[in-house]
């Protein structure tokens, strides 16, 4: 399984439109093949970073995402308003136990 986290700094103005972009997506990426994951997130410590936290079946299946329109897309909505350049961090994880 491949976990990223990617989290980036818009300013402040442009952080609800920034967060819909996101939630626009949700929908498309979540059907794509090997998506577990795709989770927008608005950090309450910092009212200009926004994140998303993302689970792939495979690392080939999130290679397949940054390479789609869908990513091209939100990219072209989303980089022209960022502050700072966008920190990526990708793990590859086993899932050790699921409790619900």
């Amino acid at each position: 399984m491949l976990i990223a986290h990617v989290m980036f700094q818009v300013a402040a103005t442009d952080r609800a439109a920034a967060l819909q972009t996101l939630l626009d997506e949700c929908d498309a990426v979540r059907r794509m093949q090997g998506c577990i994951a795709f989770i927008p997130f608005v950090d309450p410590t910092n009212h200009t970073r926004l994140g998303v936290l993302h689970e792939w079946d495979s690392a080939e299946a999130f290679a397949a995402y940054t390479e789609s329109d869908a990513f091209a897309k939100v990219g072209q909505t989303l980089r022209p308003v960022m502050t700072a350049p966008p920190v990526s961090k990708r793990f590859d994880a086993s899932l050790i136990e699921a409790l619900n």
